[in-house]
């Protein structure tokens, strides 16, 4: 098992490819150029990074350098992490990066809200040069739809050391209706989680989700979540608003492979600490 650290060193390398900066409906308003290199220094014990980002063709460099992984943060052994805020506050600004990588690329989600109003994001794609592997088709629900099986790796804030449980994920649609089902191992025995959502009518790339059946039984609030397709296969799924005193998940997904599909769930309890992160690697089964 990599530590911490020798996880972070998975992500070497000058990654390029650009900055797109998306409305809350995940329409795309800017993209920005850049080049994001990471270097271990000859001390062995320090990482620089700089991230290169080209305005109208000049570059602006952000220069990092640091020896130790903020505490924020974790990594998983592909070099898959996520960092970002330790608490929500529901009068201070909130977020958090969610990335993964596959082979020669990277794909990372910055979601950021207003207080507790969701704000913008960032999406980033990245290759290293000479990459031979082409950019994804962008993801939609028909290549979801069906039955996947894999395992789902998690990482708790407060002790970095990963746990595996196997997973089962099947998806379905009725018309508008789309039911996805998750089923996973708890102490009470291998019970079955499910979530209904519609297809927005003026945008089928965007899922509107109900809460999960166990939850309406538990909340009255609806956090209006929503699941929104993307370019070279990825998806985000976040609430449109932060509710105070719930838990709440970040998320992005990847389709790797028609038949391969990974996701990254960033969870906050219901004090608003950031309580864990889990990467779930599922292969289509039916």
């Amino acid at each position: 098992m990599r530590s911490q650290w020798e996880c972070l060193l998975q992500n070497l390398g000058c990654w390029q490819g650009s900055f797109t900066r998306l409305s809350t409906e995940g329409g795309i308003l800017e993209d920005i150029p850049s080049e994001t290199t990471l270097e271990l220094k000859e001390d062995n014990r320090t990482v620089r990074q700089v991230v290169r980002r080209f305005y109208d063709g000049q570059p602006d460099d952000l220069v990092l350098e640091y020896c130790s992984i903020n505490k924020s943060t974790g990594f998983f052994e592909s070099g898959a992490f996520s960092q970002g805020a330790l608490q929500f506050a529901p009068y201070t600004d909130f977020g958090a990066e969610l990335g993964l990588i596959y082979g020669d690329r990277r794909m990372r989600i910055v979601i950021l809200y207003d207080k507790s109003q969701l704000d913008r994001f960032t999406f980033i794609r990245e290759h290293l040069p000479n990459s031979t592997t082409p950019e994804r088709p962008p993801l939609t629900l028909e290549a979801l739809l069906g039955k996947w099986e894999g395992e789902s790796v998690t990482l708790a804030a407060d002790w970095l050391v990963p746990e595996s449980t196997p997973t089962t994920t099947e998806w379905k649609r009725e018309g508008d209706r789309v039911i996805m089902s998750l089923q996973m191992p708890t102490p009470a025995g291998n019970q079955t989680f499910d979530s209904i959502a519609h297809v927005d009518p003026l945008n089928p790339q965007i899922l509107h989700f109900q809460q999960s059946i166990q939850q309406i039984s538990q909340q009255n609030q609806d956090l209006g979540i929503q699941t929104i397709f993307l370019p070279d296969g990825a998806s985000i799924t976040c609430p449109h608003a932060i509710a105070n005193r719930q838990q709440f998940r970040l998320s992005i997904s990847w389709l790797l492979e028609p038949n391969l599909h990974q996701r990254m769930i960033r969870s906050y309890d219901s004090k608003g600490a950031w309580s864990s992160i889990s990467l779930v690697t599922e292969r289509k089964v039916g």
